[in-house]
């Protein structure tokens, strides 16, 4: 593995949407196609969700995002590490980067949905201090999305 960069970037960055095409691939050949959620990049909203970009010696490995929901929670969205690049710590390094950034923000707490086709992601959310939770928002009505949420300020 090589040296590892997070850099910040704007949602039309090529970069990060290469990785999310790959994302993309990736879901496809897990779930229906009506069962992924991704993110609307024609709203006017997107503005407000950052974006990270992990880089091993300059090339693209791997991508998070934090969307806000609400004053106290976000939400981690297109999260992906190319395969690759898995078992080395990258999803970590940017799980734990958003994880901070949502934490200056103010937010109280991090929602997430996966599902059981992507049992290694629960598998790493659990370890990382995410619980089970009922599904919210877009999830509710699918049956294959399972949802987690790890609190991330103290005494809230």
């Amino acid at each position: 593995m090589g040296n590892i960069q997070l850099r910040q970037v704007m949602p039309d960055h090529a970069d990060l949407a290469a990785l999310i095409q790959k994302l993309d691939a990736d879901l496809l050949n897990r779930y229906p196609e009506g069962e992924i959620f991704g993110l609307n990049f024609d709203d006017p909203k997107i503005n407000e969700v950052e974006f990270l970009v992990a880089y091993s010696d300059e090339v693209p490995v791997g991508c998070g995002a934090i969307r806000p929901l609400d004053h106290e929670s976000t939400e981690l969205k297109r999260f992906f590490v190319e395969q690759a690049f898995r078992q080395q710590g990258i999803a970590k390094q940017i799980l734990i980067e958003l994880e901070t950034r949502a934490k200056e923000l103010g937010f109280k707490s991090i929602k997430l949905e996966a599902g059981a086709p992507q049992p290694e992601a629960i598998r790493f959310y659990k370890k990382h201090g995410y619980y089970e939770i009922d599904r919210y928002g877009e999830y509710v009505t699918c049956e294959s999305s399972l949802c987690y949420e790890k609190r991330i300020l103290e005494g809230v």
